[in-house]
């Protein structure tokens, strides 16, 4: 059983390093970068010494598998072609299948989560070829979490369902 988380775009370094400390910790085997900016370095030798992350993860980045891709197209059609399902991350109902987490099946055997930007959720483009969306039922005023949160929770569930 393979589980892989993708960040579409992520914005803040910060997020980045806090979300890979998540995916190491939780067992998660993979993380995959969507970033069309060049922000970080397709190199994961480099990636595994930038300090800003080596900050932001507490060292994890060293010890966690990562890949870089240019565009969520490009990703999809390598998790495609690998076999795995895409889910996606939403607040909002945006798929043509939208479950509460609590609700959710993530025990798919090649598994692949995809959580959007900070500011806009996942693209139009992830959004349709995902078998679903998922969202994290709030009861407080505000409509969603940061991404390192979500990540958390979600990889957190992901993993409990995969040990059943």
């Amino acid at each position: 059983m393979e589980l892989i988380a993708v960040l579409e775009n992520p914005n803040y370094i910060i997020n980045i390093g806090n979300v890979i400390r998540n995916v190491n910790g939780l067992g998660v085997n993979k993380l995959y970068i969507i970033d069309g900016l060049n922000r970080i370095d397709r190199d994961p030798d480099i990636l595994k010494e930038r300090k800003s992350l080596i900050k932001h993860s507490s060292g994890a980045v060293r010890h966690t598998n990562i890949e870089r891709f240019d565009t969520s197209q490009e990703c999809l059609d390598f998790l495609s072609k690998n076999n795995f399902t895409s889910i996606g991350t939403s607040p909002a109902a945006s798929c043509a299948k939208n479950y509460h987490l609590h609700e959710s099946n993530l025990t798919y055997p090649k598994l692949a989560i995809w959580f959007g930007d900070e500011a806009n959720g996942l693209t139009e483009t992830v959004l349709k070829q995902c078998q679903f969306c998922l969202r994290i039922e709030m009861t407080g005023k505000v409509e969603s979490l940061n991404l390192a949160t979500t990540t958390g929770i979600v990889l957190y569930e992901a993993v409990k369902q995969r040990k059943l």
